[in-house]
């Protein structure tokens, strides 16, 4: 061939050579070649005079300049300000999943792997970071210095990084001999000590879990001032967003703590699942990011048991069924092809559901089967690429013979369950071997979930799959199919009990006459469960007698489902209501939380109508479930995490929604804490409360801004931007929003967030759009179209509309736009979810009015 094409973008090449390895005579052939370029495609096209030979080696220098990128993106600028003020700049990159083309022209795709060797040349005064460490130092001149970095090993394109600053660091060495340090900006390297304990903890619960060492001589972790997502795993040099790093025991709160952890967890889970073995193309995303996800519970429940993170797991799932219960979700494995495409996949498919699906095979599995699976392929793909069927072909079990032994026999490929809990055998044991690979395909390869539903006649149980959908005349889906893995416990045992479902309808008996029945126990599986007849009422009644019965995941489901149901017109809206009326008297975390993700919504969607009666009447019932649960707060940091974060959110709703006694006593905080000129240190769990609130007069609003443009409330920005968008006065909401794309005094990255409070705040949502639609161009070239950034901004500002205006005037807007935006993946699921909300009120709003007035807590 005469042609050889890299990808690259925003580059401008000023001329390319071809050089042929030395022949038999020794003499080198250099050709000049002309350069092509078609930017649509971001594509160069090299083009030699003389055609290339196969089994030929030769070397393609290209000589390019290009200006740092002004998003966050490429080898892109980022700024701070020192404690004195002085505006400071580096410079840093972020090239997955398609943007190492606008730092060198490559074969930009994640199955081209290769060896990089970087050099970089810097002032002094700077500190240059790459993947890999520095060899040796070479003087250029007075001004100028030449770093070389050591030779990566074979990786993708995405995962090259290097960053020029003047950053300082702190270091430790893991029990295997790795450097871990991590980098921040000189002001809060203060800030850098948990992480940094953290990352040593976890790098080597990873070596030894997956039995695999950690290929490299370090790992940098790096505070970058400006970032658009959470962090990325550049192999040997991960990156961060401040705030997900930087920790202060003093001053971050309990889920800060929380946070962090898992970040740190996910990225360095990549290291092997991504970076070690990467998958061959990005409609497998899920296999890099589902398992980073998942491994974050894994192995924070070992390194970091007290953060109980185990609690927050099902959370997960239920934010992937929102999305993947729409028509316009996808399968997590997924055709995609082009830039915008592949950004979309970075989403709660990938992410979410991805984890979810693993979290149940282990469960099916047993823990040490699916470690063992996971091995084997590590092993085998190491520094290689691998698609969706390479990773089941690594799992087969078996099946112990005799069912009731305690033998465990783990072989190479097959693992033997050990039989620990009881089974419905018939179905169970019916094949010797499972088919890991056929149960599997079931949920990666089509998309959306099942809904089990559940009739129980006497000891038979009768079961029927359908797949879960929202939205009038979804057409019944007939053509979805899953093998479900069901557990369930009953009143007579909560030994968990296994069913495997792999047709449409099944029936299975029961030892003898139940009370009532619970499907997917701990909500291990990745499924909904409606209960015919009178089966909720039993459970309804189990809640109300004596919830403890079953954990508090369960309980968390039961309120997931029960409202999920009502959405597809399988409940009345009443029956869901009834089913809270338990929360009285619960105090555990999951079912709190869920039973506010489901309530808050719906007034949400009144805030947007001006139902101001039924709206106030279902505020008040919401808070006096809770009552007796914000009373008992102490206004102090301590209790366990999940205690803190639940402290943490509860006191912030009370107080935005009005409850004097918390208003009153955060009002009091706030004065104290104005008055000592913000010296006085505030528990760091009732911060936000005590912000929202002080917020609320024009004073105070100035106060705390005056205190987010300070370096010593760096920390504190996210609670501070919160409770600032939380005025009523609509010249500060639209000042915040435009200050962040401004990008001075609040930072470009953290808009997202402030447009989302914006359009949470009932005085404020119609700003927030007014803002995404004068602004979608300059929001697009910032955080680039496809992005998860993108699709936030547009979710968050239109999914509590529920009015038929509201939907014509969100399609216009999008209709005029041009055919990639419009198209766009989160424009459908507005669209979606606008028309699923009109419908939900229509049909519920009456029903809730009159049950409000009916019951009396």
């Amino acid at each position: 061939t005469s042609w050889l094409i890299l990808h690259s973008k925003r580059l401008r090449i000023a001329q390319a050579a071809i050089e042929a390895a030395a022949g038999p005579g020794g003499a080198r052939s250099v050709q000049q070649v002309q350069v092509l370029e078609h930017q649509p495609l971001e594509q160069v096209a090299l083009l030699a005079a003389e055609p290339l030979r196969p089994g030929h080696s030769y070397t393609v220098s290209v000589h390019y300049a290009a200006n740092l990128s002004e998003a966050f993106h490429g080898f892109y600028k980022s700024t701070y300000r020192t404690q004195d003020g002085e505006l400071r700049v580096l410079a840093s990159t972020q090239f997955e999943p398609t943007a190492a083309r606008m730092a060198f022209p490559c074969f930009d795709e994640p199955a081209f792997k290769a060896r990089f060797s970087i050099k970089i040349r810097r002032e002094p005064k700077h500190l240059a970071l790459s993947n890999m460490p520095l060899v040796k130092t070479v003087n250029i001149s007075s001004s100028l210095v030449e770093d070389h970095f050591d030779t990566s090993v074979k990786m993708s394109t995405y995962l090259v990084a290097f960053i020029v600053s003047d950053f300082k660091s702190v270091s430790k060495i893991t029990s295997r001999g790795i450097k871990i340090s991590v980098y921040t900006v000189p002001d809060k390297i203060h800030q850098a000590d948990y992480a940094l304990d953290a990352a040593v903890k976890l790098l080597d619960f990873y070596e030894d879990y997956f039995g695999i060492p950690y290929p490299l001589p370090k790992q940098d972790l790096a505070a970058i001032p400006d970032f658009q997502s959470g962090a990325m795993e550049n192999w040997g040099l991960t990156t961060y967003r401040e705030s997900a790093l930087l920790y202060d025991p003093a001053k971050s709160s309990a889920s800060s703590k929380l946070a962090t952890t898992m970040i740190i967890a996910h990225e360095l889970a990549h290291q092997w699942f991504g970076n070690l073995v990467t998958m061959e193309w990005w409609n497998d995303l899920w296999l890099n990011e589902g398992f980073a996800k998942f491994m974050e519970f894994v192995s924070v429940s070992v390194t970091h048991p007290e953060l109980r993170v185990e609690d927050y797991f099902l959370g997960k799932c239920f934010d992937a069924m929102e999305v993947d219960a729409l028509s316009s979700s996808h399968p997590v494995s997924t055709p995609v092809e082009d830039p915008a495409e592949i950004l979309e996949m970075f989403d709660n498919v990938s992410y979410e559901k991805g984890s979810c699906i693993l979290n149940m095979l282990r469960d099916y599995m047993t823990a040490d089967g699916f470690k063992a699976g996971l091995k084997q392929y590590l092993q085998k793909y190491s520094y290689q690429n691998a698609k969706n069927e390479d990773l089941w072909n690594k799992f087969f079990f078996q099946i112990c013979p005799t069912v009731g032994t305690d033998e465990s026999l783990l072989q190479s490929d097959n693992f033997c369950r050990r039989n620990q809990e009881s089974f419905s055998n018939a179905h169970w044991t019916k094949r010797e071997t499972l088919d890991v690979r056929a149960m599997m395909n079931t949920w990666t390869l089509q998309k959306g979930f099942p809904l089990v539903t559940v009739t129980v006649r006497g000891k038979n149980v009768h079961l029927q799959q359908e797949r879960y959908r929202k939205g009038l005349g979804s057409p019944s889906s007939t053509e979805y199919l899953w093998h479900i893995p069901l557990t369930y416990i009953t009143s007579k045992s909560d030994i968990v009990q296994r069913f495997l479902m792999t047709t449409k309808t099944d029936v299975f008996i029961l030892p003898e006459e139940v009370e009532w029945i619970k499907f997917n126990v701990g909500m291990n599986g990745y499924y909904i469960v409606h209960y015919e007849d009178d089966g909720w009422d039993h459970l309804i009644n189990l809640l109300k007698e004596n919830h403890k019965l079953i954990s508090s995941n369960d309980r968390a489901s039961l309120i997931n489902n029960v409202f999920q149901l009502v959405r597809i017109k399988k409940l009345p809206i009443a029956k869901a209501f009834d089913l809270t009326l338990y929360l009285k008297s619960e105090t555990e975390i999951m079912p709190v939380f869920q039973g506010m993700q489901e309530l808050i919504p719906i007034y949400k969607l009144m805030e947007r109508r001006d139902m101001d009666d039924t709206e106030n009447k279902l505020k008040e019932y919401i808070v006096n479930l809770f009552k007796d649960l914000i009373d008992k707060q102490s206004w102090t940091d301590d209790g366990s995490v999940p205690e803190r974060m639940l402290k943490q959110s509860l006191l912030l709703f009370a107080c935005v929604r009005g409850y004097q006694p918390c208003v009153d006593k955060a009002q009091e905080y706030f004065v104290k804490w104005q008055k000592s000129n913000a010296t006085l240190s505030l528990p760091t769990d009732v911060k936000t409360a005590v912000y929202a609130v002080g917020a609320q007069t024009p004073e105070g609003w100035d106060f705390l801004l005056s205190k987010y443009r300070l370096h010593s409330f760096n920390l504190d920005k996210n609670q501070i931007a919160l409770a600032l968008s939380l005025s009523r006065n609509n010249d500060k909401l639209q000042w915040l929003m435009d200050e962040g794309l401004r990008g001075d005094i609040i930072k470009t990255q953290d808009l997202p967030h402030i447009i989302g409070f914006v359009a949470r705040n009932p005085s404020g949502y119609h700003l927030a759009w007014t803002f995404l639609k004068n602004k979608w161009e300059e929001l697009v070239e910032k955080f680039e179209l496809g992005s998860q950034t993108i699709a936030t901004i547009v979710n968050e500002v239109t999914n509590q509309y529920s009015m038929r205006s509201q939907l014509i005037e969100v399609k216009e807007f999008f209709n005029s736009l041009d055919e990639k935006s419009s198209q766009l993946r989160c424009v459908q699921q507005a669209i979606e979810t606008i028309e699923d909300n009109i419908q939900w009120m229509d049909r519920n709003f009456e029903e809730i009015k009159t049950w409000l007035q009916n019951k009396k807590l």
